[in-house]
């Protein structure tokens, strides 16, 4: 009786919308004002929200993990003594604090050798993007995704033994971290376009996606005191006990869409099909390759995706080299102030979220205006941040400040183009990001390499250059995609069997 309802109130309102020929945002936002939107509190929606957030905290754990005790595990005196005598700038003067007799291995790589190690996880990321998306859209997402987690814990477990092994075995561990891990976002994007009312998006998607960035906020500390007070092979433990707690409860409480969940209510779940009934495919199994790959909104996300990526790997991965290396912090402060710039990108990126969604509902401004304002900024002012950064020598508050500003404001681009997959095929939002993902994993594979090889001497000069680098190619990003994105339902995405 709610469904005929509804379905009735729909029609009429329509029918209204029609005759005073109100666009569809217009339309959406008065049809809410009738039929109360299900409440967000205590909701399965974002319950899936919350829950999904964990498994992006465990998915960046452990991808970055390894940046942080990559400093413990080098047979190196400067990073073992503390006296940061290797530095470039002065050391800091903090309170000595006890040494520590670890027994874990530590090993002879140069630094080739360590840009191969940490570039290496993006050459199995890259491989299961496109997969992840299709294979999600065939057999849903939640498995998926269950199982790309969990495969990816028990490679982290196995971590120290391939360390052990040599530096082939590690690279080869961390590239199976990389397959499994590849499928998360492409089956998490399947799974919000059944699930997101499209003026939710911003507000669900910035809240599951934030996860990414408070996993990097706590573990790059967490790393730290953990290499400290044990060594750095607890490091890969600690963090894949919560990667198998997540699991167990994504194995219990989600499931693939509103329809198959046994507990959500009829207000919930006919308020979220209703709101996406114009919006999804019909059409089966019948994806539109040629439609997609030649989609010109698609391509604007490629770019934006790619030039965001660059600067955004550059940084998870090196920061804690250049905290060490250039600004002498100890491996302890390195990964509290390694912290500070995702901890700044993950609270804008859930404001940006709720503010994004407040401008298309309340203030109807259209979507394709909010993600590309949202993009410039979170784009624009990170190269700007950024550059600056490469001039503060060794004025540490000064540095700690601009990189963090720089990672805060690309938090706001959560609302901008990288959602914007939903705005133009929520039926095919998996493969679109699976395509753009691969292209925007190219940047994991060589960004550390050419930054190791462009930084040899560890001069702040040759830092520069990096910065110089990141921030061109994400200024080009933002201008490609100001000219080209999209914010509505593509044809080819809605047609009917």
């Amino acid at each position: 009786q709610i469904k005929l309802d509804f379905s009735t109130l729909s029609i009429s309102v329509s029918l209204y919308n029609n005759s005073r020929a109100l666009p569809p945002a217009k339309h959406f936002s008065f049809l809410l004002s009738i039929f109360h939107a299900a409440p967000a509190c205590c909701s399965f929606r974002y319950g899936l929200a919350f829950l999904s957030c964990y498994g992006f905290f465990v998915v960046y754990s452990l991808r970055v993990n390894l940046s942080v005790a990559m400093v413990d595990m080098l047979n190196n005196t400067h990073h073992s003594s503390g006296n940061h005598s290797g530095s470039l700038c002065p050391s800091h003067s903090h309170p000595p604090r006890p040494k520590r007799n670890h027994t874990a291995s530590v090993y002879d790589w140069d630094s080739e050798t360590q840009g191969w190690i940490l570039g290496s996880f993006f050459y199995g990321y890259i491989l299961t993007q496109i997969p992840g998306g299709y294979l999600a859209g065939r057999f849903g997402p939640k498995w998926l995704m269950g199982f790309g987690i969990l495969g990816t814990v028990i490679f982290t477990l196995l971590t120290p033994v391939a360390a052990d092994l040599g530096p082939s075995y590690l690279i080869a561990v961390r590239v199976m971290e990389g397959i499994g891990e590849g499928v998360t976002f492409p089956a998490m994007h399947t799974m919000w376009a059944v699930w997101a009312p499209p003026l939710e998006r911003s507000r669900l998607l910035t809240i599951s996606y934030t996860g990414a960035q408070i996993g990097t906020v706590i573990s790059l500390p967490l790393s730290g005191e953990i290499c400290f007070y044990l060594d750095w092979t607890y490091v890969f433990y600690i963090f894949g006990a919560f990667g198998i707690l997540w699991f167990i409860l994504w194995t219990f409480m989600v499931y693939d869409s509103p329809n198959t969940h046994p507990w959500i209510s009829e207000r919930e779940r006919v308020f979220i099909t209703t709101s996406l009934k114009n919006e999804l495919c019909t059409s089966g199994n019948n994806i539109p390759w040629r439609a997609i790959v030649t989609s010109r909104p698609l391509w604007a996300i490629v770019v934006a995706h790619f030039s965001y990526n660059w600067t955004f790997y550059t940084l998870l991965t090196l920061l804690p080299t250049y905290m060490n290396d250039i600004l002498g912090f100890s491996i302890q402060q390195n990964g509290m102030l390694s912290a500070l710039p995702y901890l700044g990108c993950a609270v804008l990126a859930v404001l940006s979220g709720q503010v994004a969604d407040y401008l298309r509902e309340r203030c109807q401004y259209s979507t394709v205006k909010v993600r590309k304002a949202f993009t410039i900024v979170g784009m624009m002012g990170p190269a700007v941040f950024l550059v600056a950064a490469g001039y503060t020598g060794c004025n540490y508050t000064l540095a700690v400040t601009f990189l963090t500003l720089s990672s805060s404001l690309g938090g706001v681009s959560a609302s901008g183009f990288n959602i914007n997959h939903l705005d133009i095929a929520p039926s095919y939002a998996g493969i679109l990001l699976g395509i753009t993902n691969t292209f925007a994993t190219i940047p994991g594979m060589v960004g550390p390499v050419i930054a190791t090889a462009l930084t040899k001497q560890n001069t702040i000069e040759e830092w520069q250059t990096v910065f110089y680098i990141a921030a061109a190619i994400n200024l080009f990003g933002a201008l490609v995609y100001t000219l080209c994105g999209r914010g509505t339902v593509q044809p080819w995405a809605v047609h009917t069997s």
